[in-house]
């Protein structure tokens, strides 16, 4: 028997760990009021991570085959479930089919679409708090821990031509399993990427916070590893020296936040940005609401910090 029932409204899914937990679940009512979305309702998905690649198959062939369920937002197994489900996509994007991963499923026209749009949401959320030419000025580095989805997108977003001299001068990432640091180093040579990376393998803790010490100053650090969040801890030890005026984004907003406290610690003492992530949560949820919804919705200015505050005072009901 299916563990999921037909739709009686309609209904976006939130593919997920944790998904209780997370404020969006207060957040998405108050939206959907202020956005004009009638009746819509947001359900959870919990998998465990790397969950069998039938049980991503089934929630996928439920949400394609149910008139009101309309989409949904998938985060932590972005590239499990598009591997497990990729036959059971009527149209893949152009970011989804380069980069192996969903973070959107839409409806349009009876038929189910994968979407990618971490590369859209990671790009409007780091510009939104790293000033304009950073990498150009500074010629600064980048470290990303976590070889998932949203590396992929932000490496993306920092390769673009667009950007000119504005990008890294160089990108290191660690991950704790080869396969995925292959796979991000296939999807940056079809990319035809023109910034060096360094790909390392970090099973422990230590290996992190070497990697973090070969940084120059000015550096970016990024915990996307997920630790913090879908799991407790994180990626450095209490030991691990950012560099002199880096910017560390960690890319949880909610959970134990050890990689944002550690940080904190040595705001003063480094001259260290501390960003969390707030924003880009609020830009990856904006931005797949109004594909699924075929709606549009504003990335900017007061229109969107309405969209904040709305979700700021829901979350702390």
């Amino acid at each position: 028997m299916s563990r999921y029932q037909p739709a009686t409204q309609p209904s976006f899914y939130f593919i997920g760990v944790t998904t209780a937990k997370s404020s969006i679940m207060r957040v998405f009512p108050a939206w959907a009021r202020h956005l004009g979305l009638r009746d819509a309702v947001l359900k959870g998905i919990d998998f465990p991570l790397h969950a069998d690649p039938s049980a991503y198959r089934e929630a996928v062939s439920f949400i394609k085959s149910d008139p009101l369920s309309l989409g949904a937002l998938v985060t932590t197994h972005k590239i499990d479930l598009f591997n497990a489900a990729r036959d059971l996509f009527d149209v893949i994007d152009p970011h989804a089919l380069l980069m192996h991963e969903t973070s959107c499923l839409s409806k349009r026209d009876g038929k189910l679409v994968c979407h990618a749009k971490d590369p859209i949401s990671s790009g409007l959320a780091m510009d939104g708090f790293l000033p304009a030419g950073h990498f150009a000025e500074t010629g600064a580095e980048l470290l990303s821990m976590g070889a998932g989805g949203s590396t992929i997108a932000i490496t993306w977003h920092l390769m673009q031509e667009k950007r000119g001299s504005d990008v890294p001068s160089r990108i290191v990432v660690t991950n704790r399993s080869q396969p995925r640091l292959d796979e991000l180093k296939r999807i940056h040579e079809a990319m035809g990427a023109r910034v060096k990376v360094d790909y390392i393998l970090a099973d422990r803790p230590e290996l992190n916070d070497a990697a973090m010490a070969s940084l120059k100053p000015g550096s970016m650090v990024i915990n996307a590893t997920g630790l913090g969040k879908d799991a407790p801890g994180s990626p450095i030890t209490d030991a691990g020296l950012f560099p002199e005026r880096a910017v560390a984004w960690d890319l949880n907003y909610r959970g134990d936040l050890v990689f944002l406290d550690q940080a904190r610690r040595q705001q003063v003492m480094r001259g260290l940005q501390v960003e969390d992530g707030w924003t880009y949560f609020l830009h990856g949820w904006t931005q797949v609401i109004a594909e699924v919804f075929d709606i549009a919705i504003p990335t900017s200015g007061p229109p969107f910090d309405d969209i904040s505050r709305i979700a700021i005072e829901a979350a702390r009901e």
